[in-house]
This record gives structure tokens, C-alpha cells and sequence, in this order.
């Protein structure tokens, strides 16, 4: 596979032009309005939340995908999530994407609408309606800071990557953006996650391999444990690459795969390092599982804890509460075996504390980024999950969270 060169920041996404400007939803005055439009038709693939009350967006974009074979723009508002809005809400869904095919020439078939903020409050759609000639006409191959602007709620920074690779004589290009601070918990949270490529890929395997990626990323955070309405990644591809056409099976797809999953990974690791208060950054690896299902399902205990989390920003070493977790878990352990460790020093091996420098400990517990290890002692499998801690600021934001 040829080597994957990463970015922080998109550079031009060949065939995709993006924008983000203020539309007046937000009281602040901030961008709370996206699009981002492909110049020529492009497959799709998405994977949404598995909260049972879903957004009218999440809806809506389901139903495009099972319905429509091509699609050219996603229109994203944040300051309002339109959830929980009765039948107006899809309604507003129709208006806003009919409006916007008619303003870029296209079908309404064609377009995807997401939308995040205040739960139970329905979408100012006359304002968002009146700011599409704006909005449109702000699109350039270049506005890809603006769009992960408009996207943001409690986000403290935006959150955009790209990933390139030649497949044979053929640049692949992968570029994303990503909004998402607290409720953040897997099966997607009050997240969102928008990808963009330039590949030749087969709409079957741009979904398997979205899945693959979506598993080994924004399903393996976790800031509160929360789950949100109105998750969703979408992808979508051009295929003006053209390279020869990616289906699920071979080198190529195992490229594009290991390059997607890259990609997710970045904006899913910038999700937890923007978490709602965190302080600190923590990577959770358990190792020694019966299966990979059971190697995330121990790490996600662990990394939802509160008891952990509240240890970690008291830069507490508790492998305590760590134990305590993985037992809660319900994977296969012998209690016997658990080790754990944190930043490489051990706490405790086969069961049992294990003597430790606490200098040392004390030391390591106030880094900024911290990995915890767990070694359950029964497999072969392993996982990686990654979270934050909890601070006094997290209840100080979600107590007077307005927009």
C-alpha cells in the first residue's frame, strides 16, 4: 500500500467546493450554517445514530439513501438539532433541500440536510431558506475552514483532516470535517462527521468500508456516555480519480480502508481532545481479549466511568476503579490475570498491586495525554478507545448550554 501522507487542515478536494457562513440561527452572530457540494454526482454511504429517537435529518437521509443512486450536496445547520419537533420538522427538511436543489440546478433526490444544537425547538427554516443564494454563492474549493466552522456548538476549535495516497498512478484524496464536544458515546452521540473523496469506489463497499472506519473511530470515543438524536457520518465520492473502480475485496479496498479509517480517526481523536471540560487526553488499550468485540466493550466501561474519569482529573493512579470497571464489563477475564498499567509503569500484574514509585506515578498522572493498558489474560484481541476526563467545567457547561 502506498504510504498515507496526513493534514490537519483540507487543501483541495478534487470536484468538492465547501462554505460556511452566518445565516442568524445562533444568538451569538457565529457561522452556524454549511454546505458542502460536489461538481459532479457522487455515491454515498452513511451510518447514524442508534439512539431510538431520531432527528427528522437522520430520517430524512436514511430514506435519500435508500431511495437515490446519486447525490451532490449536504446542507448542515448547528444552534438547533430540529429534533423532537413533531411532523414540521421533516417538513422543514423538505423546504430547506428543495430550496437548495432548485438554487444549485440539482434534485432535491440529491441532497443530504444534518443539523445539531437545542433538542425541542423547531428550525427557524425562513432564516435558512433566505440564506441559501448567500450561502451558494459563498462556495469555494478552498472553504473548508468556514464549513467546519458553521458546524460547531460547544466545540472549542473546529475539526477538519485530510488524507492522500496513490493508488497505482492515481492520487486518492480523503478529506473530512467533524463537530462534536459532549455527548459523545458510541453508536454516534450529538456528533457529526461529513467525508469527502475523490475515489472510484462501488456504493456497497463505500458503505462497508465506512463501517470498518466509522468501528475503529467515532465508535471507539466516548466523552460522557451520552447518545444523542442526530448523529451521522456521511461519505461521499466522486470517482474523479479515476482509478480503477474500488470494490470490497483486494489491495485496494484494504488501502482505501486503512486510509478512511486514518481519517475518522483524527476527527474522532479531535472530538475527545475538544471534550466538553476535558483536561486531559486518555488512550485505553485492552489487550488480551477473547475477541475484538469484547477487547472495545471492556475498553468503553473503563472509559465511561465516572469514578475513572473523576480519578484521572484528580491525577489519581486508582487502578481500582479501573479493575472495578473491566469486571462490570461482562467480557470473558480471570480475575487472576488483569493487569494494568498506566504511561508503561505497572500498577498491578496477575490480580494484584504491584510496588511503584509514586513520585513517579504522580508524575506521570499530570501529562496532558495519558495511556492506560489492560491485560485481561484470556485471548488475543485488542482494542483501542480513547476519552477524556471529567472536570468541574463539564457541569458548568452543560448547566447553562443554551444553543
Amino acid at each position: 500500500m502506498s504510504k498515507i501522507t496526513k493534514q490537519k487542515k483540507i487543501g483541495l478536494v478534487p470536484g468538492f467546493k465547501a462554505t460556511g457562513i452566518v445565516s442568524g440561527i445562533k444568538p451569538s452572530g457565529a457561522k452556524d450554517l454549511t454546505l458542502i457540494v460536489s461538481d459532479t454526482s457522487a455515491i454515498a454511504a452513511g451510518v447514524f445514530t442508534k439512539n431510538r429517537v431520531q432527528a427528522p435529518s437522520v430520517i430524512y437521509n436514511k430514506r435519500r439513501l435508500a431511495r437515490s443512486e446519486t447525490f451532490k450536496a449536504v446542507i448542515i445547520n448547528s444552534g438547533n438539532a430540529n429534533a423532537c419537533t413533531g411532523p414540521q420538522g421533516m417538513e422543514d427538511c423538505r423546504v430547506i433541500c428543495g430550496t437548495l436543489a432548485k438554487e444549485l440546478g440539482i434534485k432535491a433526490s440529491e441532497t443530504f440536510i444534518a443539523s445539531t444544537g437545542i433538542i425541542g425547538v423547531p428550525l427557524p427554516t425562513p432564516k435558512i431558506t433566505a440564506a441559501i443564494p448567500g450561502l451558494t454563492n459563498s462556495l469555494s474549493d478552498k472553504g473548508w475552514s468556514q464549513a467546519a466552522q458553521g458546524i460547531m456548538t460547544t466545540d472549542l476549535v473546529s475539526k477538519m483532516a485530510e488524507v492522500r495516497y496513490k493508488e497505482g498512478k492515481k492520487e486518492i484524496v480523503l478529506a473530512g470535517i467533524a463537530k462534536g464536544s459532549g455527548m459523545i458515546h458510541p453508536n454516534m452521540a450529538t456528533m457529526l462527521g461529513f467525508v469527502f473523496t475523490n475515489a472510484n469506489i462501488d456504493k456497497a463497499s463505500l458503505k462497508k468500508a465506512l463501517t470498518l472506519a466509522t468501528d475503529a473511530s467515532f465508535n471507539s470515543i466516548t466523552v460522557d456516555g451520552e447518545c444523542s438524536t442526530n448523529d451521522c457520518v456521511l461519505a461521499l465520492a466522486n470517482g474523479l480519480a479515476r482509478n480503477s473502480k474500488i470494490n470490497g475485496k483486494g489491495a485496494s479496498f484494504k488501502s482505501f480502508v486503512a486510509a478512511l479509517t486514518d481519517l475518522c480517526q483524527i476527527l474522532a481523536q479531535k472530538i475527545v481532545r475538544d471534550g466538553e471540560g476535558a483536561t486531559k487526553f486518555v488512550s485505553i488499550v485492552v489487550k488480551s481479549a477473547r475477541s475484538l468485540k469484547e477487547a472495545r466493550k471492556a475498553g468503553m466501561r473503563i472509559a465511561n466511568s465516572n469514578l475513572v474519569k473523576t480519578a484521572l482529573f484528580g491525577e489519581d493512579p486508582n487502578w481500582g476503579r479501573i479493575v472495578c470497571a473491566v469486571g462490570d464489563s461482562g467480557v470473558s477475564l480471570n480475575s487472576e490475570k488483569v493487569s494494568v498499567a498506566i504511561e508503561g509503569q505497572a500498577l498491578a500484574q496477575a490480580g494484584v498491586p504491584v510496588p511503584f514509585n509514586k513520585k513517579k506515578v504522580d508524575k506521570l498522572m499530570k501529562k496532558k495525554e495519558i495511556q492506560i493498558e489492560v491485560d485481561l489474560g484470556v485471548g488475543t484481541e485488542t482494542a483501542k478507545v480513547w476519552t477524556c476526563d471529567f472536570s468541574y467545567e463539564y457541569v458548568k457547561i452543560n448547566a447553562e448550554y443554551t444553543t
